[in-house]
């Protein structure tokens, strides 16, 4: 399985990268989320210009077998959804590069320090 160093985590499967300039990040599933969903078929996420807080649903992720929700891993504002997830199973081939959710801008970079980090998710996933 693949968990990138690179990336922060959440216990409900999310990842988020922080972009160079510091204010915004992608959000995404992890590569362990989407093989445990199987293949996924649709990905609904609100609207830019959604306000988000932690924890806030931002949309569902639909595979042949189940319906699971994203969370918001922090408080931000959407300001742009992947248009890649016209084709979701983009999520399943590439859950950390192309089949990101939404770009978020950041509102408390303080809320990172609540995350995981790439060895502590490995461990609560057992790899």
């Amino acid at each position: 399985m693949n968990i990138p160093a690179d990336l922060l985590y959440t216990k409900d499967h999310e990842w988020i990268k922080v972009l160079d300039d510091g204010t915004t990040a992608l959000v995404g599933i992890t590569d362990f989320a989407q093989s445990e969903l199987g293949d996924i078929v649709f990905v609904e996420t609100k609207p830019v210009g959604t306000e988000l807080s932690e924890h806030d649903v931002f949309g569902t992720v639909e595979a042949v077998k189940t319906v699971a929700d994203l969370f918001a891993p922090v408080d931000g504002v959407i300001v742009e959804v992947n248009e890649a997830l016209d084709a979701a199973e983009v999520v399943n081939s590439s859950p950390y590069e192309d089949g990101w959710m939404v770009k978020v801008s950041l509102k408390d970079a303080s809320q990172f320090d609540a995350l995981m980090s790439a060895a502590e998710y490995s461990e609560m996933v057992g790899e």
